[in-house]
């Protein structure tokens, strides 16, 4: 059974986006209309910040289509300020909220710092097995210590994916290799980028050729059967949107050109 591949953005909030993606004049209330309009999913950094409101989480379920599919970060007071010690309450919180998505919430991801060491895996070790069963989740390490066997064996065990990261800390040789060994059925990339880039509204790297590595370990995913999220920040080349758009191509996705978001908008 064939898999997919799901391709999105770091977020859809931007004004930069404006003119290159969203349509002239739309309103930043709209943006995840339009948003949802050329992708079917997304994930959202401000959950990363603190835990939404419920009214929040549903307003976003409202305003997109049946198929579209969220992936929510874990708020930082658990990955970062208390290290996945003492976070039942405030766990159990964001849970909940992320529940008000139903069948839309895709995954959640907890994203560590680089100053979260190998040194802290019995913190790991204890939280995993409280994670609820009908939510899917994702890792992402910064610090390359912990891409070892039995790191992945424990995310295997309890059916969390490793987050395939293209970004500085881990170089992307072994990412690449790391796709042949999932630890769970989701599939879960992100890719980052240069910190330099600070013009959202334009591609001014070229990454073809990351990319065309990338596709082909995804159509390699796609046809093992696993499903794929993937998402794109802005500083990777300086659009996501068009990063996004250029991998549908290469996947044989068909990518919506931003000039037909102008022309569906009239039609509302």
């Amino acid at each position: 059974m064939a898999g997919s591949a799901h391709l999105g953005t770091q977020g859809w909030n931007y004004p930069a986006w404006v003119g290159p993606f969203y349509p002239p004049r739309t309103r930043a209330p709209e943006f995840l209309t339009v948003y949802a309009r050329a992708f079917d999913t997304v994930e959202v950094d401000s959950t990363f910040y603190a835990v939404p409101a419920a009214k929040t989480v549903r307003g976003w379920a409202e305003r997109t289509p049946a198929h579209f599919r969220f992936a929510l970060k874990m708020p930082q007071e658990i990955t970062h300020e208390r290290r996945l010690r003492d976070c039942a309450g405030v766990a159990g919180e964001f849970f909940d909220r992320a529940r008000e998505l139903g069948e839309k919430l895709g995954a959640v991801l907890l994203q560590f710092g680089p100053d979260f060491a190998p040194a802290e895996l019995p913190a790991l070790a204890e939280f995993l097995p409280t994670l609820p069963q009908d939510i899917r989740f994702a890792v992402e390490f910064r610090h390359r210590g912990w891409i070892y066997d039995g790191v992945l064996a424990l995310l295997g065990e309890h059916g969390v994916s490793l987050a395939l990261t293209d970004g500085k800390w881990i170089p992307r040789k072994q990412m690449l290799a790391l796709a042949d060994r999932p630890t769970a059925d989701l599939i879960y990339v992100r890719w980052l980028g240069s910190r330099e880039i600070v013009d959202f509204s334009r591609v001014q790297v070229d990454r073809t050729r990351d990319l065309e590595a990338w596709a082909g370990v995804i159509e390699r995913l796609e046809r093992d059967g696993r499903t794929i999220y993937g998402y794109f920040n802005n500083h990777f080349s300086g659009h996501s949107p068009a990063s996004a758009r250029e991998l549908q191509r290469l996947l044989r996705q068909a990518p919506v050109d931003p000039a037909q978001l102008g022309e569906q908008m009239t039609l509302f």
